[in-house]
């Protein structure tokens, strides 16, 4: 499979930061993601390259944009970019979408302030850090979008699902199960979680396996080990996943421990 990217991850509780150098384009032809759909806040931070992102309801290609968490979009891309990943029922995502994209569009240009832009251009020297080093500075980066921005947090009873989901993927995990966890009926489960992170709670599911999994790739595991520890079926299943959710094949992104 040909590669498109060396990329360099680095997640915590609540995000994370991809460092990404996509190859030049062949010809003059762009090379581009799918149209895919992720349920987190992405921003894209130009640190040399170039990109393109284009949306069912427009495109940017200014030096840092936000996309709306499960808005469908592609991705164009050329050079060193850096893509900060953002769960949106964090208290900090959700200050996040409640300043950019609070008016239901797929796409907002950032709005940077002197110590915003120069903490974004920092991340130009930081390519061979540690990856704790990496991940404060990507939540140095969310906590300066996020300032002066208030939201609230998801229901307690959804949060408590959500934790018991995570600290169990790599077993069977329904929706029945999770119903003592909640205290609630499975009708009443199934349409708060729903309004709470606007996804059922199986796709949800799929979410947090599929973040799991790009966890152990980024941590040096194989594909193979990467599914099996976040409990998706094998390892086609987890690409099929990472491509739908991603726009591209994990194994075309180069990821490097």
């Amino acid at each position: 499979m040909e590669r498109l990217a060396e990329t360099r991850i680095a997640m915590w509780e609540g995000g994370s930061l991809w460092l990404v150098d996509a190859r030049p384009f062949d010809g003059e032809t762009p090379r581009s993601t799918d149209f895919h759909a992720h349920h987190a806040i992405q921003v894209v931070l130009d640190l040399g390259g170039t990109f393109r992102i284009i949306a069912e309801d427009g495109a940017s290609s200014t030096r840092m944009t936000v996309v709306a968490a499960d808005a469908s979009h592609r991705f164009e891309a050329e050079g060193r970019l850096a893509l900060l990943f953002i769960e949106p029922e964090s208290r900090l995502g959700r200050a996040v979408s409640a300043r950019y994209c609070g008016n239901g569009a797929s796409l907002a240009d950032l709005r940077p302030d002197v110590e915003l832009s120069a903490e974004a251009q920092r991340l130009r020297g930081r390519w061979s850090e540690p990856d704790a080093a990496l991940a404060a500075a990507g939540q140095r980066l969310i906590a300066l979008m996020a300032l002066g921005a208030h939201a609230g947090i998801p229901d307690y009873r959804i949060r408590r699902v959500i934790a018991w989901a995570v600290e169990n993927l790599d077993q069977p995990i329904s929706l029945k199960a999770a119903v003592p966890v909640a205290g609630l009926s499975s009708g009443r489960l199934r349409h708060l979680f729903v309004e709470q992170t606007g996804l059922p709670f199986k796709t949800y599911l799929l979410w947090l396996r599929l973040s799991r999994a790009v966890g152990v790739a980024a941590a040096g595991g194989s594909l193979t080990a990467a599914a099996h520890e976040a409990g998706f079926s094998d390892s086609p299943h987890f690409s099929r996943t990472f491509r739908r959710m991603f726009g591209v094949a994990p194994a075309s992104l180069g990821i490097v421990a």
